[in-house]
C-alpha cells in the first residue's frame, strides 16, 4: 500500500476550514514521511495540465423515482419540520487505514447515494419540503487538495461533481462543508437520524431531542417493512448471486477439507465481490460441531468428510440489499442416517413455516407453525416430555431450537429493527414484505440430555420469502432444500 497523505496523519494536508476555502493552507507533515515538503514549482505544476472530465447529460439512477416517493412519504409524516439524514463518515480501522464505507440505511433508502459524509436535508416549505443533498464536491486542483489530501481524488478516486450528483439522484446538491453552518442557523423544529455523524449532531445539539429523533428513526424503519418493486427486484438479484455462491462452495469442498472453513468463506466472498458490493453480513461457514454455534464467524475450523457444513451467507447488491440463505450440507455429499433424521425434521418445520406466510396472516404465524413441528419431533424422539402443547407453553423446545424462526430482510440483514413491536412482531403480513424462514435444531457437543449420536449436529435451513397478493414467493427456490434433492444437486456439481 502506498504512503497516502491521510487527513488525520498527513504528510501534506490542507486545513479544511470553510472560511478559508480559497486560500492556500499550511501543510502538515507526516512524522516519517519521505518528502519534507512541496516546492513552489511542483505546487504550480500540479495546478494545470489536466483535462476537463465533467460528465454531461447523466441519466438518473434506476431507483430515483422510488427514492423520490419515499421522501414524499417522509415529508407527509413530518410537515413543517426540518429533517436531517446523514450518510455517516469513514471509520478508522488502524492508524491511517479505514474500514470500507457503507452508507447509513436511512440515507441510502432516501437518496440512492452511497458516499461518505453525505447529508440529506428536507427543509420545510409551504407545500411540503425542499430536499438538498450535501456532498463533497470534486477535489480542488487549484489549492492542491486533490493530491495533497489523503481523501483527495488522486488517492481515493474521482467523485461526482455537485452538478453530476444532482442529475443522478434527482436532488439539488450542495457542498457538505457548508452543512454545519447551515444547520446551526436553522430555525423551527428539527429532527436528525442519530449515530452516524457527530459533526452534524453537534451543530444541532440545542435544536433536537432524543424522543423526537427516535420517532424519525422508527418511521424510517417502518417505511421499509413493505418493499416496493425496485426493492423486490434487488432482493432477487442478491439471492440469485447467493445461489451461485453456494454452488461455488460445493465445487471446492475438497479444497476446504485440505485447508479449513476459511476456504469456504473466501470462495463465497469472491462471488459477493464480483457480482455485488460485499457480503451482507459475516458469513457463517460452520463445519461439524461449529454448526451448533449460531453466529460462528471465526471460520477457522477443520472441514471433515462425514460432518455437516452449515453455510449461512448472503450477497449484498450494489444498492445494499442483502440475501440471507442457509443450507446444511453433507460434506461428503451424503447424509448419514441420524443427520438425515434431524435434517428432515427441520425441513418439515420449514415447510410448515413457509406455508404460514400469507397476506393478512399474523407475522408470528410462521414461527409458531415451525416451532410446533420441532416440538412434536422432540417429543417423538423422547428428548422432552410431552404433550406438545406443554412443551410449547413452557418453551422447552428452545434448548435445541434456540432462536426465532425468522426476521424481516432488506437493506439490513435484520431489517426494520427499530420498528414498533405492534407493527413488526405483533403485526400483520402485507404483500411486499420480505422475511426469512429459518428453523433449526442444534444438539451441542456437550449436551448430556440427548443420545451421543445427536451431539455435535446442527441443522438450519433458511430461505427468503416475499409476501405476494395471493401467498408468497420463495426468492431462494433456486437452491434445493429436500435432503434427497440436496444430495443429487451436490453430486451433479461435483461430477
Amino acid at each position: 500500500m502506498s504512503e497516502a497523505l491521510n487527513p488525520e496523519t498527513p504528510e501534506a494536508v490542507l486545513d479544511d476550514d470553510a472560511d478559508q476555502a480559497d486560500e492556500e493552507k499550511p501543510l502538515k507533515q507526516r512524522k516519517n514521511g519521505l518528502y519534507p515538503g512541496v516546492s513552489d514549482e511542483l505546487a504550480e505544476s500540479m495546478k494545470s495540465g489536466w483535462a476537463d472530465t465533467e460528465l454531461h447529460g447523466l441519466e438518473p439512477i434506476p431507483q430515483a423515482a422510488y427514492t423520490a416517493a419515499r421522501r414524499a412519504a417522509l415529508s407527509a409524516r413530518f410537515p413543517g419540520e426540518r429533517l436531517v439524514i446523514p450518510a455517516g463518515n469513514l471509520k478508522t480501522r488502524s492508524n491511517d487505514t479505514e474500514y470500507p464505507f457503507r452508507a447509513s440505511v436511512e440515507y441510502a433508502y432516501l437518496t440512492g447515494n452511497l458516499t461518505e459524509d453525505g447529508v440529506l436535508v428536507l427543509e420545510p416549505t409551504s407545500g411540503g419540503h425542499k430536499a438538498t443533498i450535501y456532498l463533497l464536491p470534486r477535489s480542488d486542483r487549484e489549492n492542491g487538495e486533490f493530491w495533497l489530501s489523503g481523501q483527495g481524488e488522486l488517492w481515493v478516486g474521482r467523485r461526482h461533481s455537485l452538478t453530476e450528483a444532482g442529475q443522478l439522484y434527482g436532488i439539488p446538491a450542495s457542498d457538505v462543508r457548508e452543512i454545519a453552518d447551515a444547520l446551526r442557523e436553522a430555525t423551527g423544529p428539527v429532527r436528525v437520524v442519530r449515530g452516524y455523524d457527530a459533526g452534524v449532531e453537534a451543530a444541532l445539539t440545542d435544536k433536537v431531542t432524543a424522543e423526537r429523533d427516535e420517532e424519525l428513526r422508527v418511521f424510517l424503519s417502518e417505511a421499509r417493512l413493505v418493499k416496493d418493486e425496485f426493492e423486490a427486484g434487488e432482493l432477487q438479484k442478491a439471492v440469485d448471486s447467493t445461489v451461485r455462491g453456494f454452488e461455488d462452495v460445493v465445487k471446492v469442498l475438497d479444497k476446504a477439507e485440505a485447508t479449513s472453513e476459511r476456504y469456504i468463506e473466501g470462495t463465497f466472498f469472491l462471488r459477493a465481490r464480483v457480482e455485488g458490493n460485499d457480503v451482507g453480513y459475516g458469513s457463517i461457514c460452520a463445519a461439524g460441531p461449529h454448526a451448533c454455534t449460531l453466529h460462528w464467524v471465526r471460520n477457522d475450523g477443520p472441514v471433515r468428510s462425514g460432518d455437516l457444513l452449515l453455510l449461512d451467507a448472503g450477497v449484498e447488491t450494489h444498492t445494499l440489499y442483502t440475501a440471507d440463505v442457509t443450507r446444511t450440507l453433507p460434506i461428503n455429499g451424503t447424509y448419514s442416517e441420524i443427520q438425515k433424521k434431524i435434517y428432515d425434521a427441520v425441513y418439515e418445520a420449514q415447510e410448515a413455516g413457509i406455508a404460514a406466510v400469507q397476506p393478512g396472516g399474523k407475522y408470528r404465524d410462521f414461527h409458531d407453525a415451525s416451532q410446533r413441528v420441532l416440538a412434536r419431533k422432540l417429543v417423538e424422539w423422547g428428548l422432552v416430555e410431552g404433550p406438545v402443547e406443554r412443551v410449547l407453553e413452557l418453551g422447552l423446545q428452545r434448548r435445541w431450537t434456540l432462536h426465532g424462526t425468522g426476521h424481516m430482510l432488506g437493506m439490513d440483514v435484520h431489517d426494520c429493527a427499530a420498528a414498533r413491536t405492534e407493527t413488526y412482531v405483533d403485526g400483520t403480513l402485507e404483500p411486499g414484505m420480505c422475511l426469512t424462514v429459518e428453523p433449526g435444531l442444534y444438539f451441542q457437543a456437550d449436551d448430556l440430555t440427548v443420545p451421543e449420536e445427536y451431539r455435535g449436529i446442527g441443522v438450519r435451513i433458511e430461505d427468503d420469502i416475499l409476501v405476494t397478493e395471493n401467498g408468497n414467493r420463495n426468492l431462494s427456490a433456486g437452491l434445493p432444500r429436500r435432503s434427497d434433492e440436496v444430495e443429487a444437486w451436490m453430486a451433479a456439481l461435483k461430477g
